[in-house]
């Protein structure tokens, strides 16, 4: 009789995944600034900012961590006559940068919403995905600065990235008294509510619409 020997079985391969990472590169070049930026929003909330409003960055990067998002920026402008175009032109990049990342926003949740607190404020952040840019921003912020960052500008940066990133973008404080409280804590609902929007749901064929489409 003769023994036969059983062949060992490997391990069965994983299936490699077919879905490309969500990533965009943007560069914008204007008489009044230079912002260089990249991102990954299959990331892990890696950031390097540097747009010389330290303020503004520290945003960034509470935006970045809390998003999963992996974001770099590097950001120079005509801050010696103020630092509006500066936090403008950024907000522009970083929309222009996950509209394309998000190509045809096919297989995303597209909403999104949270409510943070920080100390006494709370914020409560709402997005869509859907392509239709829109606006409703009530912070009620009664200080005009955070130090050396003005408080408006918070208005003009979520202004430009909703524009840019095609995205439905409403932002309302709760209640809360100091200004960094709750400027800090509207970046972090923001960054909660995208992290839900751009979640990837394997139950989603195609895009998220009864029209079949998120291009307008």
């Amino acid at each position: 009789m003769t023994a036969v020997k059983a062949k060992k079985k490997g391990s069965p391969k994983k299936k490699a995944s077919t879905r490309a990472r969500r990533r965009a590169r943007v560069r914008r070049e204007t008489s009044e600034t230079s912002v260089s930026l990249a991102l990954d929003l299959d990331g892990v909330g890696r950031c390097s900012v540097d747009t010389a409003v330290p303020f503004f960055d520290h945003m960034l990067e509470t935006l970045a961590r809390h998003s999963l998002v992996d974001l770099s920026i590097e950001a120079r402008g005509d801050t010696g006559v103020d630092d509006h175009h500066t936090v403008e032109d950024v907000g522009l990049a970083l929309g222009q940068a996950i509209d394309e990342a998000l190509g045809t926003r096919s297989g995303i949740v597209r909403f999104g919403h949270a409510e943070v607190p920080l100390d006494e404020a709370l914020v409560a952040v709402t997005v869509d995905l859907g392509g239709r840019p829109f606006l409703v921003h009530d912070l009620r912020v009664r200080h005009h600065r955070v130090g050396e960052f003005e408080v408006d500008l918070v208005n003009d940066f979520m202004q430009a990235l909703m524009s840019s990133a095609r995205m439905n973008l409403h932002v309302n404080k709760r209640y809360g008294r100091n200004p960094h409280h709750i400027i800090e804590a509207a970046f972090k609902a923001l960054a909660k509510a995208l992290k839900e929007a751009l979640a990837l749901d394997p139950r989603v064929r195609g895009v998220p619409s009864t029209k079949g489409t998120l291009k307008a």
